[in-house]
């Protein structure tokens, strides 16, 4: 949080540009790179989006959702690293297997996790990219899945979930859920056996999507969901010194957009219950996607399908210059000079106040 308040403020530092041309001045805050920043993904996301398009295969992608119920989020709030990895390993190994049982083979899987539903509220879910064929074990075949069909989503759904459920059992087994003595399912090896029982009979929700038309929309749709922590900064509304108000949109409502208003400190919390453990990976990869050997067995696909690697233009290499050249090294004032550097400001907390004039310049 701390991060995110000091976000292009001069508690970071910055420094100074001048025009050229009409001597316009103007202060560059710089950013905190917090991978939790609504402001600071946007670079990261399109480095990443790029890196991705090197994996493309001529083949369908098919886009699955995998859910946890509510009734786990008690128990989540106190284990969260150890229950989403868990979500991870019982998603990927169900996938894997029905690659394995319908395609006799190894798909590519890309995952992402989201832990939000449209209002911030708790809603722990993985989005899955997968590849529209798998190759063989030996790598002499690619066997691609019939068109516009995957895997059958209910038997996708009791799997997860018999999975799931017993990882679950095995964790607590072993020690390793905390939450005693204010969660009652862990009062007792009764109370924990009833509460399993309970999940088990519960809907794990698995969710597949229309597949992609082409290997573009692949990239274009990953891309929106690999950068953002609960919410963007162009669904809020308003703010005022006690409320923030933010679009959202109601699934069961048609999916008519809505405006919700939040006190300002419910807003916060909501927010924050999403940030993630430290150093844990929200974007993990499996298959033939898998890190180590990722660049073997795409080639192997490649060489299978006839596939040429695919073209990276130098336009989304260079997204970033293009960016600085275009917006901020052109004066907004006199819009013929250039913004020139004139200026380094050190990540000093009081500087704005000690510095004279600084207070008659522009602040983007």
């Amino acid at each position: 949080m701390s991060a995110i308040e000091r976000c292009r403020t001069a508690a970071l530092g910055g420094h100074i540009d001048e025009c050229e041309a009409c001597g316009h001045r103007r202060i560059s805050y710089n950013s905190c790179r917090n991978r939790h920043c609504p402001k600071c993904q946007a670079t990261a996301r399109r480095k990443w989006v790029e890196a991705q398009k090197q994996a493309l295969l001529p083949i369908e992608y098919f886009h699955v959702v995998f859910t946890l119920p509510d009734t786990i989020n008690a128990l989540l709030r106190w284990n969260r690293r150890l229950l989403l990895n868990l979500l991870f390993k019982a998603v990927s190994e169900t996938l894997l297997e029905f690659s394995e049982r319908h395609l006799k083979g190894e798909p590519g899987i890309t995952a992402v996790l989201h832990t939000w539903g449209q209002t911030m509220v708790e809603h722990p879910h993985l989005h899955c990219i997968v590849t529209g064929g798998a190759l063989t074990k030996d790598g002499s075949r690619f066997t691609t899945c019939p068109t516009g069909y995957l895997f059958p989503v209910r038997a996708l759904s009791q799997v997860f979930r018999g999975k799931y459920c017993d990882y679950l059992r095995r964790a607590y087994q072993s020690h390793q859920l905390h939450g005693a003595p204010a969660l009652a399912m862990l009062s007792s090896t009764e109370s924990f056996t009833a509460y399993l029982a309970q999940l088990r009979r519960k809907s794990f929700v698995v969710y597949a999507k229309r597949p992609f038309a082409g290997p573009a929309q692949v990239i274009e749709y990953i891309g929106r969901y690999t950068h953002r922590i609960a919410i963007s900064n162009r669904r809020i509304t308003a703010v005022d010194e006690h409320t923030v108000s933010f679009q959202w949109k109601a699934y069961r409502d048609a999916e008519r957009v809505k405006v919700m208003t939040l006190h300002a400190h419910e807003f916060i919390r909501r927010f924050l219950q999403h940030v993630l453990p430290e150093e844990f990976v929200r974007i993990r990869h499996y298959g033939i996607l898998a890190n180590g050997r990722r660049k073997t067995k795409l080639a192997q696909c490649r060489a299978l399908l006839k596939a040429n690697l695919p073209k990276i233009t130098n336009e989304s290499h260079n997204a970033d210059h293009v960016e600085r050249s275009d917006e901020q090294l052109l004066c907004e004032k006199c819009h013929l000079g250039r913004m020139l550097r004139r200026e380094e400001l050190s990540p000093e907390r009081y500087w704005l106040q000690s510095t004279p004039g600084i207070a008659n310049l522009h602040y983007p």
